[in-house]
């Protein structure tokens, strides 16, 4: 497995958005669609607002691969679920954008059970 750049992690920390696609079972990609992501430590983590049932969300969960683009950063990579970093991907994503009504949709329960951390493929 590859790791993240130290450039390519602050470039898609930093980034507002990012946009992501699952693979199809063919091979192809799904379309991009904005998500916001946060960055923990040297991992990048990603949720659904819509929970379990959010288009992008089921997409990536049929092969955990994908790709992303993000602050200048276009990179294939992998998604694995993550149930032990909650806290702190929640406190980051209040860090990075506020506690206004979509943070408290990102934070939510429903949103916590998508959590995925995202590495290079």
């Amino acid at each position: 497995m590859t790791s993240w750049t130290a450039a390519e992690l602050d470039a898609v920390g930093r980034a507002g958005e990012l946009r992501v696609g699952g693979v199809r079972d063919d091979g192809t990609l799904r379309p991009l669609v904005i998500v916001w992501q946060v960055r923990v430590g040297d991992d990048l983590y990603l949720r659904s607002v819509r929970g379990p049932e959010g288009a992008w969300y089921r997409g990536v969960l049929r092969h955990l691969r994908g790709r992303i683009q993000s602050g200048g950063v276009t990179k294939d990579v992998r998604f694995a679920r993550d149930t032990e970093h909650d806290d702190e991907v929640d406190a980051a994503y209040r860090a990075k954008y506020g506690t206004g009504s979509a943070v408290r949709s990102i934070t939510s329960d429903l949103a916590r059970q998508t959590t995925l951390r995202v590495t290079p493929a």
